[in-house]
């Protein structure tokens, strides 16, 4: 299981022309996945350091199968990361959900096919999406559908789960989804439950609240003139991106616009299309 966790590296090119990756340097991959852009980090200049973050088991056990002993992993979110004294040459983030996570159906993400509705990224964690759609009051689910999935029928949608539950898989759950809009809405370009599922995943994961955290608490983790580099999926992650390092007083933005696919990326991994990459340098002297 562990050696099929295999994730395409997107924007790898710009990742790593954009960390500025040096000699001797020390780095922070808070996302290793697979272990993709570690693999180029590691690769990219002589007697580089690594250290790496994944919440999930599944992935720390497959890229420690593919880096070896040349990295050192922890098993934890992002957000909870302490470096103690360590100040790393640069960071790199990448928000997507992995490959992996959305074509192994028991994970949940999946409405393509028939899990538990689970979508938990670090197995350890109570909160499933099975607790929100089964006993989150209406309201609640509206809130999440309309905030996080940016779904306009997410009251519809809500009150049909409501009047339905409890549900105990992802596609009985998508079932009642498409059911519950209009034919035209059901038939259209992408599926009705995608919104919803993404409104789902976020919350399960608390994914932006832990992004604020990060954001937060990792210039803290740079040595002066070190690089963070984050890669967003959605419109709501790359709007706290680019205003959160906007807004810190300790980095200076080095992307006025977001760095995106080309089109010879976007041809060999379709997941790329969506990718956006924010870089800043922390600044030579604290103010």
């Amino acid at each position: 299981m562990t050696l099929d966790f295999h994730h395409i590296p997107v924007l790898s090119r710009e990742v790593i022309e954009g960390l500025a990756i040096q000699s001797g340097g020390h780095y922070l991959d808070a996302t290793v996945g697979g272990g993709g852009h570690s693999a180029l980090i590691l690769a990219a200049a002589d007697a580089v350091q690594l250290s790496a973050i994944d919440q999930d088991e599944t992935a720390i056990a497959a890229a420690k199968a593919k880096l070896g002993d040349r990295v050192t992993f922890y098993h934890e979110n992002f957000s909870e990361f302490d470096p103690g004294d360590t100040r790393f040459d640069g960071i790199l983030a990448d928000l997507g959900v992995s490959s992996v996570q959305l074509d192994v159906a028991d994970r949940g993400f999946s409405f393509r096919q028939e899990a538990a509705l689970d979508m938990r990224m670090d197995r350890r964690q109570e909160l499933t999406a099975a607790e929100i759609v089964n006993h989150w009051e209406e309201s609640k689910l509206a809130d999440i559908f309309y905030t996080y999935g940016e779904e306009r029928l997410s009251r519809r949608i809500a009150k049909r789960i409501v009047e339905q539950r409890p549900f105990k898989t992802t596609t009985e759950l998508a079932d009642a989804i498409a059911h519950s809009v209009p034919k035209q809405y059901r038939y259209g370009r992408i599926h009705p439950a995608t919104r919803v599922f993404q409104g789902l995943r976020i919350a399960v994961n608390r994914e932006l609240e832990v992004l604020e955290t990060l954001i937060a608490k990792a210039p803290m983790w740079l040595k002066p003139g070190g690089r963070i580099a984050i890669i967003s999926f959605h419109s709501l992650e790359d709007r706290i991106v680019k205003h959160r390092l906007k807004e810190s007083e300790l980095l200076t933005v080095l992307t006025k616009k977001p760095i995106i696919a080309q089109e010879d990326e976007i041809r060999e991994n379709v997941r790329s299309r969506s990718a956006k990459l924010r870089i800043a340098e922390r600044k030579a002297i604290d103010h």
